[in-house]
């Protein structure tokens, strides 16, 4: 099955029936009003690129669902698109609890393996990478998300970057385990992906927090896990550090774009991460990591419930930014 992916993306999303207007009908002279449904908020979760800093959205996804707050659409890119497919795959805690369960267990030789000779040999014959992708290939087996996208309960899409052409290319249907890894190669650590026509690499290189392809179907209210480094606050200390910083300077620059485009009825809550100054090759320290999101997210929830106009978080997050 050829897979479905979009450059510029129309792919479809949640749908629900409109609301149904107030309607009358004469039983022998007696008027009967019929009440109109009111129609549940459609709602998309976006989750975005971090690296090992995506441990954290395991923390926010478990405060939202913990306030039966459920995706009608699921948007990631890097390790926010594995993230996002597990919860795709089934939005229920269990799924959160079997997600932290691999975030816990995880160390930086299992996504990071062959150590320093590996990759000075790998860059002496002038390969395209670094180091090889088995290990983020287990972590996805691990995670235990389905082959295709079409076994989801919930629809994703995945973001990926294209060498080839260097446009933004998004997955929504075919093989998953192929999107969910080429969006996760990070570009001259990981091998490129060969996929949907295209040679493809991590996401988060052209869109790392993408608010906007949960526009592209009908959608109320935008929830965003947005763990991303915000540029300039960590210290370069390795070769990964360089290639997050580069992409910490495209999100600064597209995010804003992003925002722009968000409708002014469609409410937006951007879920605040905690602090992590780990080294990006440091998987240690993910569970008070986890709780410390969780926290911050339902206080972040309860905060935005008790605006009285809830459009005022947009600017609110401006400011923390």
């Amino acid at each position: 099955m050829r897979p479905e992916f979009s450059r510029f993306p129309r792919a479809e999303g949640p749908t629900s029936a409109p609301r149904d207007r107030p309607s009358t009908c004469d039983h022998g002279g007696v008027t009967k009003v019929t009440t109109p449904r009111v129609r549940e908020s459609r709602t998309a979760f976006v989750l975005s690129g971090g690296g090992n800093q995506g441990v954290s959205q395991v923390g926010m996804l478990r405060a939202l669902l913990e306030r039966g707050i459920r995706p009608d659409v699921v948007v990631g890119t890097s390790v926010g698109a594995l993230n996002g497919a597990v919860v795709a795959t089934l939005p229920e805690i269990h799924q959160i609890d079997h997600l932290e369960e691999v975030w816990t267990r995880l160390t930086s030789e299992a996504i990071f393996p062959g150590g320093t000779l590996r990759r000075a040999w790998n860059l002496l014959r002038r390969d395209d990478h670094l180091i090889p992708n088995s290990g983020m290939r287990a972590l996805i087996e691990n995670a235990l998300v389905p082959d295709a996208f079409s076994d989801l309960a919930v629809p994703l899409r995945v973001v990926t970057a294209d060498l080839d052409s260097g446009s933004e290319m998004v997955f929504a249907s075919g093989p998953l385990r192929p999107a969910l890894l080429a969006s996760s190669a990070l570009p001259g650590i990981f091998p490129p992906v060969p996929h949907g026509g295209g040679t493809l690499v991590d996401g988060a290189v052209v869109n790392l927090v993408p608010i906007s392809h949960a526009l592209a179907g009908p959608v109320d209210r935008i929830f965003v896990l947005d763990v991303s480094d915000p540029m300039g606050e960590r210290p370069l200390r390795s070769p990964l550090d360089v290639v997050v910083r580069a992409m910490a300077i495209s999100r600064d620059q597209r995010f804003d774009l992003e925002l722009q485009w968000v409708p002014p009825d469609v409410e937006l809550v951007v879920l605040p991460p905690p602090p992590d100054d780990r080294e990006f090759f440091d998987f240690g320290g993910g569970r008070p990591l986890i709780d410390q999101a969780m926290a911050l997210a339902h206080r972040a929830l309860d905060d935005h419930e008790l605006r009285p106009n809830r459009q005022r978080l947009r600017r609110w997050w401006r400011r923390r930014a």
